[in-house]
């Protein structure tokens, strides 16, 4: 499978689309199915954060999601994700997960993206915005069954 680009607004009711189309392509590239949920949870997590953060709610602002199949150097399939947003941009290094022992709802999308990704990387293009870029990785080869690692 090719390139998959996505270009949709920063509008909660667009997740669930994106959602199936991470979930069909992760399938298709031979993730098995918990793999291909976390990276979805990954993804998911990471346009609410543009949507909540970088745009302060407003459900109108453009994302671009891109998605292309890539290898480890092992030879597992894997997906190369990259969220661009036109957003208010943040220092990268301020970008952390918050305590995980502050007990309350939400706030866990940077915990989930940095336990789930393989890579990650936050950057803010010249021409304003954030970038976000990822890869996930199979954890097993899809022709073995074997176990990978991370």
């Amino acid at each position: 499978m090719s390139r998959v680009e996505l270009n949709i607004t920063s509008n909660a009711r667009s997740l669930p689309i994106v959602r199936s189309a991470v979930e069909k392509m992760a399938s298709m590239e031979g993730f098995p199915s918990d793999d291909a949920h976390e990276l979805t949870l990954a993804i998911d997590e990471a346009l609410a954060n543009v949507i909540k953060h970088g745009y302060d709610g407003q459900p109108d602002q453009p994302i671009s999601i891109m998605l292309e199949p890539v290898r480890s150097a092992d030879g597992r399939a894997g997906l190369s994700v990259s969220v661009r947003d036109q957003g208010r941009q943040v220092d990268p290094s301020t970008i952390k997960s918050r305590d995980l022992a502050e007990v309350r709802p939400g706030g866990l999308g940077v915990h989930i993206i940095q336990s789930v990704m393989d890579e990650y990387n936050y950057s803010c293009p010249p021409n304003g915005g954030m970038l976000l870029e990822m890869k996930k990785y199979a954890s097993k080869h899809p022709s073995t069954g074997e176990s990978g690692g991370k």
